[in-house]
């Protein structure tokens, strides 16, 4: 379907889904200050073509969703967390199947924590535990923290906003494959030049956490598949295997040479590996 604005509970929620209604459903969460568009249409289109009835949607100041006034968001990072299950509720979806990219991973196992109801597994991709705790993990890579450090943007500039955010994803893909400049640019130009206010993203580096407490993945009761890159910068490979050692049962794909997010060259991967967990008998199962 196109993509529309639903209201649930009285958030605006700018939501689009591929496929027939009737197939087993799959919620695509993105990471913070990114939009929907960042689970590119393609890739959709795959998980579809494979018999998944697929739904993507705009975080709270991104894309179309409602957005407000910069450096001062009205919600909490629990606000969205819970605006995963007002996707489904928008749709009457009971339970899904969800995938979550770095923060959307970590909304996914909360919300599976939280209202373990809503959710029938899990695909948690270049993501990091949600509840601290179970050892010292590794810190970004210098080349990450030496970007986010001195990075320069105007924010009221959209042409200063694309270029910083075509260097950053150019950091996140990890340097050890061709960076698709091209193709990232225009996503990113199309992200800008379709959000409310895009400097509201940045309200998401302002929230709290999920506003869960004692919490932790090892209660993660739902079938889980843990995605991870090789040359993941923001959180290096050692985050993903934790997680697969922490959460009862879950399964670790590693993607070599891949950065932070779904890269293109891993579509075929995984969308592959998704639609077996989630089929009947598979991971899921």
């Amino acid at each position: 379907m196109p993509e529309r604005v639903v209201v649930t509970d009285g958030v605006e929620l700018c939501v689009e889904s591929f496929g027939d209604p009737a197939d087993p459903p799959v919620l695509l969460v993105m990471g913070a200050g990114a939009s929907m568009l960042w689970w590119e249409e393609g890739f959709c289109e795959l998980l579809a073509g494979g018999g998944r009835f697929v739904i993507r949607y705009d975080h709270r100041d991104t894309g179309r969703s409602v957005t407000y006034e910069p450096g001062r968001p009205g919600y909490t990072g629990a606000d969205l967390v819970g605006d995963a299950a007002r996707v489904l509720d928008a749709h009457g979806i009971p339970a899904a199947h969800v995938v979550g990219v770095s923060a959307g991973g970590a909304f996914a196992q909360l919300l599976a924590l939280d209202a373990a109801d809503r959710v029938l597994s899990l695909v948690l991709i270049s993501t990091s535990r949600a509840v601290p705790g179970g050892g010292e993990l590794p810190p970004p890579t210098g080349e990450f923290t030496r970007f986010v450090s001195t990075a320069h943007v105007d924010w009221s500039d959209a042409d200063s906003v694309v270029d910083h955010l075509v260097a950053y994803a150019r950091v996140l893909a990890g340097g050890r494959r061709p960076f698709e400049e091209a193709a990232v640019r225009g996503l990113v130009r199309r992200d800008v030049e379709r959000a409310r206010d895009f400097a509201a993203a940045r309200n998401h580096d302002l929230l709290e956490g999920g506003g869960l407490s004692g919490a932790s993945p090892s209660s993660i009761a739902v079938p889980t598949l843990v995605i991870h890159g090789t040359a993941d910068p923001m959180f290096p490979l050692r985050h993903g295997e934790a997680l697969a050692e922490q959460v009862p049962g879950a399964r670790l794909l590693v993607l070599e040479g891949a950065g932070h997010g779904v890269e293109r060259a891993d579509w075929a991967t995984v969308v592959a590996a998704v639609l077996d967990h989630t089929a009947p008998g598979g991971g899921a199962g």
